[in-house]
């Protein structure tokens, strides 16, 4: 797109979209797909009202949710080729990601199989690896901010709790059944927090539900608290797979499996797809 190259030397506005059906809404905006007119070029659009950033107060938010993503070019992350405002709303030029959320298909199919499961969290550690190499991290990797494109590609597709720093952190946020102890306990933390979200999606692929999942907030908290983990009785779940999600669901930060070991992982080089993550 040759709007990738521009988008930083030219100012752009709505006149140059043709605005399509509505993709998604979240708390803050909507997503609509778009073509730019000029190239033809399919995007997603997402509109934030001004109104409800400061409502929120998330400028700072934003603007650095927009810094990160707009600088990370990787095949399994989102592009951010750029954005515009008018008087009321915010505008961000998004790559279209053609078969939405994982979420949806995970719900649609219950589980995924061992092979599709070990190439989403094969292009997901590669995804953070090159991550975690900028200083990045993302801090609340779960299936509705993973989006799939017209080849079934995963794409990580949301960056606003993420945060570039080289020194330990210390804002509780993310998503109640992604948490990893150290945030649960309001303890600093650093990218392992990414690690430890990759065991519960794993368990989560191919078990159907997060692994801490409890009827209140509070019982949910003493679970992962506990690292209180059993597998369905009716799910045939391979020894390799629980191996891995067992090195990742570990309260000591830095006893979680590393990225690169993730990938070297018998269960990842057994079932992970590799052309996955290497085509550009």
């Amino acid at each position: 797109m040759k709007a990738q190259r521009e988008n930083q030397k030219r100012q752009w506005s709505l006149r140059d979209f043709e605005i399509g059906k509505p993709l998604g809404k979240g708390k803050f905006g909507r997503v609509y797909l778009a073509r730019e007119v000029k190239s033809q070029y399919l995007v997603a659009l997402k509109i934030i009202f001004k109104e409800q950033i400061e409502k929120y107060r998330i400028h700072h938010q934003l603007k650095r949710e927009m810094e990160i993503q707009t600088s990370l070019r990787h095949p399994n992350i989102l592009r951010l080729y750029g954005w515009f405002h008018d008087n009321e709303r915010i505008f961000l030029i998004l790559e279209y990601a053609h078969r939405g959320e994982l979420y949806r298909e995970l719900k649609k199919k219950g589980y995924l199989s061992e092979k599709q499961a070990a190439t989403y969290i094969s292009s997901l550690s590669n995804a953070l690896a090159y991550c975690h190499k900028k200083d990045v991290i993302h801090r609340d990797i779960k299936p509705e901010n993973l989006l799939l494109d017209h080849e079934g590609r995963l794409k990580i597709a949301d960056f606003g709790w993420s945060v570039q720093s080289r020194s330990k952190r210390h804002t509780m946020c993310g998503t109640l059944d992604y948490l990893a102890p150290e945030m649960v306990e309001n303890k600093a933390h650093d990218y392992a927090v990414d690690n430890w979200t990759l065991g519960v999606l794993c368990y989560e692929f191919l078990c159907g539900a997060p692994p801490f999942e409890a009827e209140s907030q509070k019982d949910t908290f003493r679970r992962i608290m506990k690292i209180d983990l059993t597998f369905p009785y009716d799910r045939h779940i391979s020894d390799e797979a629980k191996d891995l999600i067992g090195r990742l669901l570990v309260r000591d930060s830095s006893k979680r499996l590393s990225l690169e070991k993730i990938l070297g992982h018998p269960w990842i080089v057994k079932n992970a797809d590799p052309l996955d993550t290497s085509r550009e």
